[in-house]
């Protein structure tokens, strides 16, 4: 994906100080690399992350999951696991633009994240529901 190899040349990530997200990338994504476009970016994360990355602190919130998530009713629903890069992206001051490839659940609440002004990146469009 054009999007992860512009990162790898080029860009910065923002991660969580505590690991929170490259925990969350462990479990579904594999340290070898393989097979997929995702592997391979977790991969050059995780080997990268000193040079490559920011750190942002985050504070965890016993409702909304952190303080820098929106409070926000139409956010209730939003997947808990999920939050912290929401958290991240806006604790970062960058406005940095979330990718994300197939969760529906982003594309669902698309409109209240981009309200507190998390910009979201669809890898994988069609994957979409219908708009």
């Amino acid at each position: 994906m054009a999007e992860l190899e512009h990162i790898q040349k080029s860009g910065r990530v923002a991660l969580d100080q505590g690991g929170l997200i490259l925990e969350e990338y462990a479990k579904k994504l594999h340290f070898s690399g393989q097979p997929g476009a995702g592997d391979r970016f977790f991969k050059w994360l995780r080997d990268h992350r000193m040079t490559r990355s920011r750190a942002v602190r985050i504070t965890e919130h016993p409702e909304r999951g952190f303080e820098e998530f929106p409070a926000d009713s139409d956010l209730d629903d939003f997947d808990l696991d999920d939050r912290k890069f929401v958290a991240v992206a806006l604790a970062s001051g960058a406005g940095p633009e979330i990718l994300n490839a197939s969760d529906t659940d982003w594309w669902n609440h698309r409109e209240p994240l981009r309200r507190h002004g998390v910009e979201i990146k669809f890898l994988c469009p069609e994957l979409m529901p219908e708009r």
